[in-house]
Protein backbone atom coordinates (compact mmCIF):
# COMPACT_ATOMS: atom_id res chain seq x y z
CA UNK A 1 0.00 0.00 0.00
CA UNK A 2 1.14 3.55 -0.93
CA UNK A 3 -0.03 6.38 1.71
CA UNK A 4 1.22 9.94 2.35
CA UNK A 5 0.90 11.96 5.13
CA UNK A 6 -2.68 14.55 5.12
CA UNK A 7 -4.74 11.83 3.04
CA UNK A 8 -8.10 11.47 4.78
CA UNK A 9 -8.72 7.95 3.37
CA UNK A 10 -5.05 6.41 3.66
CA UNK A 11 -6.10 5.62 7.74
CA UNK A 12 -9.00 3.59 7.12
CA UNK A 13 -7.47 1.54 4.26
CA UNK A 14 -4.44 0.91 6.19
CA UNK A 15 -6.56 -0.63 9.17
CA UNK A 16 -9.03 -2.35 6.34
CA UNK A 17 -5.51 -3.91 5.29
CA UNK A 18 -4.33 -4.41 8.27
CA UNK A 19 -7.50 -6.28 9.54
CA UNK A 20 -7.31 -8.65 6.33
CA UNK A 21 -3.78 -9.29 7.34
CA UNK A 22 -5.04 -10.38 10.64
CA UNK A 23 -7.94 -13.15 9.55
CA UNK A 24 -5.40 -14.37 6.75
CA UNK A 25 -6.91 -12.93 4.06
CA UNK A 26 -4.36 -11.28 3.09
CA UNK A 27 -0.45 -13.24 3.68
CA UNK A 28 1.72 -10.06 3.85
CA UNK A 29 1.20 -6.37 3.92
CA UNK A 30 4.04 -3.91 2.98
CA UNK A 31 3.24 -0.10 3.42
CA UNK A 32 4.87 2.65 1.99
CA UNK A 33 4.94 6.39 2.29
CA UNK A 34 5.42 7.94 -0.84
CA UNK A 35 6.33 11.53 1.18
CA UNK A 36 9.57 9.24 2.95
CA UNK A 37 9.74 7.14 -0.43
CA UNK A 38 8.95 9.38 -3.52
CA UNK A 39 10.45 7.58 -5.80
CA UNK A 40 8.49 4.34 -5.44
CA UNK A 41 5.36 5.71 -6.36
CA UNK A 42 6.92 6.99 -9.33
CA UNK A 43 7.96 3.49 -10.25
CA UNK A 44 4.71 2.30 -10.21
CA UNK A 45 3.14 6.02 -11.55
CA UNK A 46 1.01 6.47 -9.17
CA UNK A 47 0.29 10.26 -8.70
CA UNK A 48 -3.06 9.78 -5.61
CA UNK A 49 -3.38 7.56 -2.73
CA UNK A 50 -4.24 5.68 -1.38
CA UNK A 51 -3.31 3.01 -3.80
CA UNK A 52 -3.04 -0.60 -3.62
CA UNK A 53 -2.05 -3.71 -5.37
CA UNK A 54 -3.57 -6.40 -4.52
CA UNK A 55 -1.73 -9.65 -6.37
CA UNK A 56 -1.82 -8.28 -9.68
CA UNK A 57 -4.22 -5.95 -9.26
CA UNK A 58 -3.70 -2.21 -8.76
CA UNK A 59 -6.49 -0.76 -7.52
CA UNK A 60 -6.65 3.50 -6.42
CA UNK A 61 -8.95 5.66 -3.81
CA UNK A 62 -10.81 4.33 -0.79
CA UNK A 63 -11.96 0.78 -0.99
CA UNK A 64 -14.13 -1.33 1.37
CA UNK A 65 -13.43 -3.95 3.59
CA UNK A 66 -15.51 -5.90 1.20
CA UNK A 67 -14.20 -4.60 -1.99
CA UNK A 68 -10.68 -5.33 -0.83
CA UNK A 69 -11.32 -8.96 0.33
CA UNK A 70 -13.47 -9.62 -3.00
CA UNK A 71 -10.25 -8.82 -5.14
CA UNK A 72 -7.77 -10.76 -2.39
CA UNK A 73 -9.97 -13.82 -3.28
CA UNK A 74 -10.21 -13.45 -7.38
CA UNK A 75 -6.41 -12.44 -7.54
CA UNK A 76 -4.77 -15.00 -10.41
CA UNK A 77 -7.85 -15.87 -11.41
CA UNK A 78 -9.73 -15.64 -14.68
CA UNK A 79 -12.33 -14.15 -13.18
CA UNK A 80 -10.85 -11.74 -11.90
CA UNK A 81 -8.46 -10.24 -14.64
CA UNK A 82 -11.89 -10.17 -16.15
CA UNK A 83 -13.51 -7.98 -13.66
CA UNK A 84 -10.07 -6.01 -13.39
CA UNK A 85 -10.34 -5.24 -16.67
CA UNK A 86 -13.72 -4.27 -17.35
CA UNK A 87 -13.10 -1.73 -13.82
CA UNK A 88 -10.25 -0.29 -15.95
CA UNK A 89 -12.05 0.39 -18.90
CA UNK A 90 -15.05 1.21 -17.18
CA UNK A 91 -13.30 3.97 -15.31
CA UNK A 92 -11.62 5.14 -18.52
CA UNK A 93 -8.30 4.17 -17.74
CA UNK A 94 -7.39 2.71 -21.02
CA UNK A 95 -3.50 2.86 -21.04
CA UNK A 96 -3.80 1.05 -17.99
CA UNK A 97 -5.62 -1.90 -19.56
CA UNK A 98 -3.22 -1.73 -22.62
CA UNK A 99 -0.46 -2.35 -20.34
CA UNK A 100 -1.89 -4.72 -18.37
CA UNK A 101 -2.84 -6.48 -21.46
CA UNK A 102 0.72 -6.24 -23.31
CA UNK A 103 2.24 -7.41 -19.93
CA UNK A 104 0.76 -10.71 -19.52
CA UNK A 105 -0.86 -12.65 -22.38
CA UNK A 106 -2.97 -14.41 -19.84
CA UNK A 107 -5.24 -10.99 -19.94
CA UNK A 108 -6.40 -12.24 -23.74
CA UNK A 109 -8.50 -14.65 -22.11
CA UNK A 110 -10.33 -12.17 -20.19
CA UNK A 111 -10.43 -9.66 -22.64
CA UNK A 112 -12.16 -12.23 -25.04
CA UNK A 113 -15.01 -13.37 -21.98
CA UNK A 114 -16.00 -9.52 -21.44
CA UNK A 115 -15.96 -9.15 -25.11
CA UNK A 116 -18.55 -12.24 -25.38
CA UNK A 117 -20.48 -10.96 -22.23
CA UNK A 118 -23.96 -9.35 -23.85
CA UNK A 119 -24.18 -7.90 -20.15
CA UNK A 120 -21.14 -5.49 -21.05
CA UNK A 121 -21.44 -1.88 -21.60
CA UNK A 122 -21.25 -0.05 -23.92
CA UNK A 123 -18.31 2.30 -22.35
CA UNK A 124 -16.53 -1.26 -21.93
CA UNK A 125 -17.02 -2.44 -25.02
CA UNK A 126 -15.72 0.19 -26.82
CA UNK A 127 -12.76 0.35 -24.39
CA UNK A 128 -12.41 -3.34 -25.61
CA UNK A 129 -12.22 -2.35 -28.99
CA UNK A 130 -9.50 0.44 -28.53
CA UNK A 131 -7.37 -2.29 -26.64
CA UNK A 132 -7.87 -4.67 -29.92
CA UNK A 133 -6.83 -1.91 -32.66
CA UNK A 134 -3.84 -1.78 -30.47
CA UNK A 135 -3.08 -4.95 -31.10
CA UNK A 136 -3.42 -5.13 -34.79
CA UNK A 137 -1.13 -7.09 -36.45
CA UNK A 138 0.73 -8.24 -33.36
CA UNK A 139 1.84 -11.88 -32.95
CA UNK A 140 -0.63 -11.43 -29.67
CA UNK A 141 -3.64 -11.28 -31.99
CA UNK A 142 -2.40 -13.65 -34.71
CA UNK A 143 -2.23 -16.37 -31.65
CA UNK A 144 -5.68 -15.72 -30.64
CA UNK A 145 -7.43 -15.83 -34.23
CA UNK A 146 -8.79 -19.02 -33.35
CA UNK A 147 -10.34 -18.04 -29.92
CA UNK A 148 -11.81 -15.11 -32.02
CA UNK A 149 -12.94 -17.12 -35.03
CA UNK A 150 -15.09 -19.16 -32.19
CA UNK A 151 -16.89 -15.90 -31.50
CA UNK A 152 -18.03 -15.71 -35.09
CA UNK A 153 -20.93 -18.45 -33.82
CA UNK A 154 -22.10 -15.92 -31.53
CA UNK A 155 -25.50 -15.67 -30.90
CA UNK A 156 -25.39 -12.20 -30.86
CA UNK A 157 -24.76 -9.89 -34.07
CA UNK A 158 -23.13 -7.50 -32.55
CA UNK A 159 -20.34 -9.63 -31.32
CA UNK A 160 -20.04 -11.46 -34.83
CA UNK A 161 -19.79 -8.28 -36.07
CA UNK A 162 -17.55 -6.65 -34.45
CA UNK A 163 -15.11 -10.76 -33.96
CA UNK A 164 -15.12 -10.10 -37.89
CA UNK A 165 -13.37 -6.89 -37.88
CA UNK A 166 -11.26 -8.17 -34.64
CA UNK A 167 -10.22 -10.87 -36.86
CA UNK A 168 -9.21 -8.76 -39.87
CA UNK A 169 -7.07 -6.63 -37.39
CA UNK A 170 -5.02 -9.91 -36.60
CA UNK A 171 -3.66 -9.55 -40.49
CA UNK A 172 -3.49 -13.75 -40.78
CA UNK A 173 -4.93 -15.27 -43.87
CA UNK A 174 -6.09 -18.10 -42.02
CA UNK A 175 -8.81 -15.17 -40.37
CA UNK A 176 -10.88 -15.74 -43.83
CA UNK A 177 -11.92 -19.11 -43.20
CA UNK A 178 -13.95 -17.83 -40.17
CA UNK A 179 -15.17 -14.62 -41.61
CA UNK A 180 -16.45 -16.57 -44.70
CA UNK A 181 -19.47 -17.73 -43.19
CA UNK A 182 -20.67 -14.11 -42.29
CA UNK A 183 -20.81 -13.00 -45.67
CA UNK A 184 -24.58 -14.52 -45.86
CA UNK A 185 -25.07 -13.76 -42.22
CA UNK A 186 -29.00 -13.30 -40.86
CA UNK A 187 -28.05 -9.85 -39.87
CA UNK A 188 -27.35 -7.28 -42.43
CA UNK A 189 -24.49 -5.20 -40.27
CA UNK A 190 -22.32 -8.68 -39.94
CA UNK A 191 -22.60 -9.18 -43.59
CA UNK A 192 -21.20 -5.73 -44.23
CA UNK A 193 -18.37 -5.52 -41.76
CA UNK A 194 -17.80 -9.57 -43.02
CA UNK A 195 -17.27 -8.46 -46.80
CA UNK A 196 -15.19 -5.26 -45.49
CA UNK A 197 -12.72 -7.54 -43.16
CA UNK A 198 -12.46 -10.19 -46.76
CA UNK A 199 -11.40 -7.46 -49.05
CA UNK A 200 -9.10 -5.75 -46.12
CA UNK A 201 -7.24 -9.31 -45.75
CA UNK A 202 -6.86 -10.29 -49.30
CA UNK A 203 -5.55 -6.54 -50.02
CA UNK A 204 -3.07 -7.29 -46.82
CA UNK A 205 -2.24 -10.16 -48.47
CA UNK A 206 -1.74 -9.55 -51.82
CA UNK A 207 0.26 -6.10 -51.00
CA UNK A 208 2.22 -8.77 -48.76
CA UNK A 209 3.00 -10.64 -51.68
CA UNK A 210 3.54 -8.75 -54.46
Amino acid sequence: MLLAPGCAHCPAMLAVLCELLKRSVMGRLEVVNIESHPEIAVQHGVRSVPWVRVGEFELSGARSSAELERWAQRAGSVQGRVDYLSELLKSGKLNKAIAVVDADEAYIEALLLLFADIQTDMHVRVGIGAVFEHLQGSVVLRRNVEALGALTLHPDARVRADACHYLRLSGDANAAHFIEPLLNDVDALVREIAHESIDALRNDDAAHNG
